[in-house]
């Protein structure tokens, strides 16, 4: 299903014009190598561009469509027309001059091969280039000692004569598309992919630019064991894709990866998606949807509104491009794994559906904003983040955590119980419950009531609410309650104390109240007794809210309080701290 998604997205972008055909890919090059007639090397041409990443700027590789490079293992495999320097001129820095002669060699070789029956001036100066050519003396060559440093540096090498860059020649392009065409390791099978009887390829192209997988690509298909084999079928002939296919997926999917701002690191995953019909601008809709991304084009409210219709199943006008709700769109997540890629998931569903489901997520996250928080909707990064202790070294959240929270978004499914266990871990271990923590508990327990179809009476409806719920019976979320009423006695009693009561005694006052609360009571009278003296007014205030809280105690503190019910402890605390800086605030804008 990936693969044939991924190629029925190449033929729309063949048909737009976008990607390069079968045969030809985008590659990086660094330098041309500038030929005369008779092959002997006149110039050096420097082909970086200056590229600009935040504040910085550097020369980058110029990325240019060429004939399609080769799968290379640990064998000499050579490019045609583009290559690095131990190929095309015969020297590296690499330390073993017999391989790096093999690898000229080869290249020679193919280059007469290709161009041997060749009627272009190109071609013959590319072929007298490589019977004239001497490597042992190219440090004494004039041309190549400008840039001697960077050539040796592994980037790739083209080759440009009188007429422009030998690429573009057509005689030489079609002497590649004939070749191309041709050539086959002479066995034939079914594609997978397309059904069709036809040359299977043994080796696939690289996919490049998946975050933490090798800079010179990696596979996405691949057997290289004899672990991984069966029935005889060796390398990729264990899951046979014909040659147009392999190339197709693999241009379409480097495609994607090539297209930064479409491209989300999301933990350890690196996530790409895309629309059957082609094109990139339901992907910007998605990017701000599902991650928060902003488009210049337009603002908040157009956006919002922009998501609603087509979440009602509207179409809508988009940059002058109407976009269809029911519009076949993928989600592909890819993560490192040495020389491989991993599939984190792999989602197919309506535009509309995708939408749909991250709307209902935004809405079981809702929960009362801090006035310093600068986030309308808290997009997955920041969910994530909340499961991570800031301060450590690696910031990283846990593996395969990223990819399923993810999923469980965009396919409305349960949340995962490690999301829940490391927004609880972090509270308790820094005694804070911040908005993204308050939210993911929220949104846990509410999708787990939608999906089991009835009320948790550990962490009931009344306490999954927006804003603090002052009706609520629940006897953990009035112990939250309490102990951030507690808290606030304290710090208007003792203002800038070190050392507070959520310092010592929150994670207790959550797990056991029937040990704790009764000295928090009694610290409170002694702090109330305190604050009476200097402001009366405020000592009233407290004590009827300690007296309303307590009468909806009961007699006795439960002895113990299970997950949910420190969840509803939290939950509680949470509202009423907010509660509180928010009357703070209004008193302050009067």
């Amino acid at each position: 299903m990936i693969l044939q998604a991924l190629a029925e997205y190449y033929r729309a972008l063949e048909r737009d014009g976008k990607i390069s055909a079968p045969g030809w890919s985008p590659v990086k090059v660094s330098f041309a190598l500038c030929l005369g007639e008779d092959g002997t090397l006149e110039q050096v041409l420097p082909l970086q561009t200056e590229q600009s990443r935040g504040r910085k700027t550097f020369l980058a590789p110029q990325q240019i469509v060429l004939p399609a490079p080769v799968k290379r293992t640990a064998g000499v495999a050579a490019n045609f027309l583009c290559d690095n320097s131990g190929y095309m001129l015969g020297i590296d820095n690499k330390g073993k001059p017999q391989r790096t002669r093999e690898c000229f060699l080869a290249c020679k070789e193919l280059h007469e091969q290709l161009l041997g029956g060749v009627n272009s001036p190109a071609a013959r100066s590319i072929l007298a280039f490589f019977r004239t050519w001497e490597p042992e003396k190219a440090a004494e060559n004039t041309f190549l000692a400008e840039d001697w440093k960077g050539i040796l540096s592994g980037g790739n090498l083209i080759f440009r004569t009188a007429d422009g860059f030998a690429h573009d020649d057509p005689a030489i392009r079609q002497a590649w598309e004939n070749h191309y065409n041709r050539s086959s390791d002479g066995i034939q099978g079914v594609c997978l992919v397309t059904g069709e009887l036809g040359p299977v390829e043994s080796v696939h192209p690289a996919i490049k630019n998946v975050a933490g997988a090798q800079s010179s690509g990696a596979a996405l298909v691949s057997f290289n064991a004899p672990a991984f084999c069966s029935y005889g079928k060796e390398q990729s002939l264990n899951a046979p894709t014909g040659k147009y296919a392999a190339f197709a997926y693999t241009a379409a999917l480097n495609y994607l990866l090539a297209d930064r701002d479409h491209v989300f690191r999301v933990g350890d995953a690196t996530v790409v998606c895309w629309a059957r019909g082609g094109g990139d601008l339901y992907q910007s809709l998605f990017s701000y949807a599902a991650m928060g991304q902003t488009e210049p084009a337009y603002d908040e409210n157009d956006l919002r509104n922009m998501v609603k219709q087509l979440c009602q199943g509207n179409p809508v006008t988009y940059q002058e491009e109407k976009l269809d709700p029911d519009m076949d769109f993928y989600v592909l997540g890819l993560s490192p794994n040495a020389a491989r890629l991993s599939v984190r998931f792999f989602l197919r569903n309506t535009f509309g559906n995708f939408l749909r489901n991250i709307q209902a997520h935004q809405e079981r996250l809702e929960i009362v904003r801090p006035a310093y928080d600068k986030f309308e909707t808290l997009p997955v990064w920041k969910l994530l983040s909340e499961t991570v202790n800031q301060n450590a070294r690696d910031k990283s959240p846990a593996p395969g955590l990223a990819g399923e929270v993810l999923r469980a978004i965009l396919d409305n499914s349960l949340y995962p119980a490690t999301l829940l266990n490391g927004a609880t871990l972090r509270i308790r271990a820094e005694r804070e419950v911040t908005r993204g923590r308050a939210a993911i508990l929220k949104a846990y327990y509410k999708k787990l009531e939608e999906t089991a179809k009835r009320e948790n009476p550990d962490i009931p409806e009344e306490v999954l609410c927006v804003s603090l719920n002052e009706n609520s019976s629940n006897v953990p979320y009035t112990l939250g309650r309490l102990f951030s009423v507690l808290e606030a006695i304290q710090a208007a009693a003792n203002p800038g104390i070190n050392a507070t009561i959520k310092d010592k005694y929150f994670n207790s006052a959550a797990s056991t109240p029937a040990v704790i609360f009764p000295i928090l009571i009694n610290l409170a009278q002694k702090h109330l007794k305190k604050l009476k003296g200097t402001n009366m007014g405020l000592t009233v205030f407290y004590d009827k809210q300690l007296t309303d809280l307590c009468g909806r105690m009961g007699e006795n503190y439960p002895a113990h309080m299970n997950l949910p019910q420190q969840g509803s402890f939290q939950l509680g605390y949470y509202h009423q701290t907010q509660a509180r800086y928010q009357k703070k605030e209004e008193k302050g804008n009067v």
